[in-house]
């Protein structure tokens, strides 16, 4: 047979009301024992009793940090974004206006200056209500309820189970009047106050009175009117129930009710009561949205700060924990954001390059855009801007997402872009430190390469990368016609000639060129890994890299060969004066300066002439362009910033010729048309808020890149002198989209 449940157990009748009235009693007989509270008819062995139970019970209550939002900041202080899971921002009481003290009190505890922690009265009076009606009585004074959110709080950032209201036991009711009774021989009835009135819920994520004050009024607790304060102090019995955005009718009832509280406690006058029960409450909320999606700007910048914080030990031992952090441990995060670079580095991609997608399936075409720009010599990012929107919401509309173009697959979910011709740079560079020199003549005739045919790369095992394609030979293409022929190291690099190149690269080692290249920190955007010299492609650009990535190589070039590791962040504090360990600037010697000098001669030659014909001061840096056209770039400098240009397809290797891209349309797709240009317009409005000094000079021959003409100490190089394959070519090659 079934259990049947007791009538003595049943508090829905008469009798079971009597019998809990009867068990509680007693209950308060042990605690009136044990915290020696007035109340009469204890018998001694009930005090006994009560006073080994208390005994038992904690008499210290264990405060841990309130949870406080986190702020992102720029370098200069201003608000980028806020973390929360609860929306706070605490107060001194003299910073809390007495309306709203006597508010919470009359309604709350208003004998709250008269009891220790727990009120026999308002207790027995509540026991009795219980047992004998209906309805329900609360008894918590304030100082009970601020214990129990201090618990709340301590279970919540502890993992502990959490005694919020429904689910208290017996032992939960008795600790937490047994601690209310020891905060108030800790504490002052103004600090209890105080606490209580930061960590209580008015609604929602909404807790503390000061954000319940700027969340429904748009004003400060200091501020609020009898009316106002009244309508918060009464949301706190039922924070969602009396919100007066979705129950406007409740919430005033409720409000009115307190109102009457304070007139009948004496607080108001009768006329300020008449006043303030005829006062609307508030219809429309001033929400404080939380996370990188509520940023007026630099969303993708304060997504990878965010994603940073998750990733350092310095926050936490797991993601989790470091998150908890963020969202709860009021940390104040200053970045390297220069907000007003970014502003103009997000106009102007959204300008020059608007975002479209057209196309389904390996035709797909999704146009991006990014600016990402590196301090030389820091390694601060002071932009990273990209031409879609920030959001986490993103169905149906691919403009919106959260993948950040900028950055590498692990800190931003995009696997980069193939780098076409900003690698060549780093190939002419290891050239000039194998011995050679800008000024060498190079047989750029050599076109093809035949099967088994090798590259010279000691780090494989043999000590050569033969050439293994499936239709028998490497072919190299130019872009420009009639460049199959011998030519200067710089005129190669300035008009971007792929035999060129291969050139340079064949007369040393292919390792050494994979050397440079780690030390610049170039290396894959999906993987992390560094350039494999395996596959000789590499050399015109195959592998696939992020815009910060050669903006931080790129600004190792104008800052005399010092490769600086990139950083986001500067400073985090927490409000309790805690500092936290950041990366400082991490910069290494990494090229020798006269040997990064002469290089940067022909860079120079390629940005002034190419790119940023009008710009006063010195610039240097190079274009890009995948085989397939389906990526464009220019990377480039002034001595204070290196910004990375990129526009491209993010969604396959679709061409972008023939489409229309901010109102041109393009037949032709090169790096020096499309991101070049875009780079100029930023750079040309925002370079001179930094340093716009000389590069440092070559001390070798002057030059001009841009002519044939040779020049006296240069060396001719054949690939027969240093053992070279026999040169397959033909003068008239013109195929290849390499710029």
């Amino acid at each position: 047979m079934a259990n049947r449940k007791s009538p003595f157990f049943d508090t829905a009748t008469t009798l079971g009301k009597i019998v809990a009235f009867l068990g509680v009693s007693a209950l308060c007989g042990v605690l009136s024992a044990g915290l020696l509270l007035p109340m009469a008819a204890v018998g001694g062995a009930t005090a006994t009793a009560g006073g080994d139970m208390l005994d038992q019970l904690p008499a210290e209550l264990k405060e841990e940090p309130l949870s406080v939002p986190s702020r992102v900041f720029d370098k200069d202080g201003n608000i980028l974004a806020t973390f929360y899971a609860e929306n706070r921002v605490p107060v001194t009481l003299d910073e809390i206006s007495q309306n709203m003290q006597d508010a919470i009190i009359s309604i709350e505890d208003e004998r709250f200056y008269e009891h220790s922690g727990v009120d026999a009265r308002g207790l027995t009076r509540a026991l009795v209500n219980n047992a004998t009606s209906d309805s329900t009585q609360g008894a918590s004074t304030i100082t009970q309820q601020y214990v129990n959110n201090v618990l709340i709080n301590a279970q919540y950032l502890n993992n502990e189970r959490t005694t919020i209201s429904g689910t208290k036991t017996v032992a939960d009711k008795l600790r937490e009047m047994k601690l209310s009774v020891a905060v108030e021989k800790e504490m002052s009835k103004e600090e209890i106050l105080e606490g209580y009135l930061n960590i209580v819920l008015f609604s929602g994520r909404v807790y503390g009175v000061e954000a319940a004050s700027r969340y429904f009024f748009n004003t400060t607790a200091a501020e609020l009117t009898i009316a106002q304060a009244a309508l918060l102090a009464g949301m706190v019995q039922s924070p969602n129930g009396y919100n007066p955005i979705n129950n406007p009718e409740g919430a005033t009832k409720r409000r009115n009710v307190v109102l009457g509280a304070m007139l009948d406690n004496e607080v108001i006058t009768q006329a300020e009561y008449d006043e303030a029960v005829q006062t609307p409450v508030p219809t429309e909320a001033n929400p404080l949205n939380s996370g990188c999606v509520s940023a007026a700007y630099g969303n993708y910048f304060c997504d990878y700060v965010q994603r940073v914080v998750q990733t350092s030990e310095a926050f936490g031992p797991d993601a989790e924990s470091r998150q908890r952090l963020l969202d709860r441990g009021g940390l104040q995060i200053t970045t390297t954001l220069d907000s007003n670079l970014q502003k103009e580095a997000e106009a102007t991609v959204r300008a020059r390059a608007p975002h479209f997608t057209t196309g389904e399936g390996s035709s797909k075409v999704s146009l991006g855009a990014s600016l990402v720009t590196v301090e030389p010599g820091t390694g601060n990012v002071r932009t990273m801007a990209q031409n879609t929107a920030f959001n986490p919401d993103s169905e149906g509309d691919p403009s919106n997402t959260t993948v950040n173009l900028n950055v590498d697959a692990p800190m931003g979910s995009s696997a980069g872009f193939q780098m076409g011709s900003t690698i060549k740079p780093f190939v002419f560079l290891s050239f000039i430190e194998s011995g050679h020199s800008m000024v060498d003549t190079l047989d750029a005739r050599v076109n093809e390469f035949p099967n088994f045919s090798t590259f010279k790369a000691s780090c494989v095992e043999g000590g050569t990368v033969p050439i293994r394609m499936a239709d028998g030979s490497w072919t190299v293409r130019n872009a420009i016609a009639n460049m199959n022929k011998k030519m200067r190291a710089d005129y190669g690099l300035y008009w971007s000639i792929n035999t060129a190149t291969v050139a340079a690269a064949h007369t040393q080692d292919l390792c050494a060129i994979t050397d440079l290249t780690s030390r610049f920190g170039i290396h894959n955007a999906g993987t992390g890994d560094p350039i494999n010299p395996v596959n000789q492609a590499f050399l015109l650009g195959s592998e696939n890299v992020s815009p910060l990535t050669m903006a931080s190589a790129y600004a190792t070039l104008a800052d005399d060969g010092n490769y600086c590791e990139p950083r986001v962040i500067t400073e985090v504090t927490d409000t309790r004066g805690n500092s936290y360990q950041v990366p400082p600037v991490d910069c290494e010697k990494v090229a020798d300066t006269q040997q990064v000098a002469e290089l940067n001669n022909t860079l120079k030659a390629i940005a002034s002439e190419r790119i940023a014909q009008d710009m006063p001061f010195e610039v240097a840096g190079k274009t890009g362009t995948n085989n397939s056209s389906s990526s464009t770039w220019f990377v480039g400098s002034t001595t204070g910033l290196t910004t990375a240009s990129w526009v491209g397809n993010y969604s396959t290797l679709q061409t972008l010729e023939g489409l229309e891209i901010g109102g041109v349309n393009y037949d032709d797709v090169w790096g020096s048309i499309i991101a070049g240009p875009m780079w100029s317009d930023f750079m040309g409005t925002m370079a001179e808020n930094y340093p716009t000094d000389d590069f440092t000079a070559y001390d070798g021959p002057a030059s001009d890149p841009r002519t044939m003409g040779s020049r006296e100490g240069g060396e001719s190089l054949d690939y027969e002198s240093y053992g070279g394959p026999k040169p397959y070519y033909d003068p008239d090659t013109v195929v290849s989209t390499e710029d």
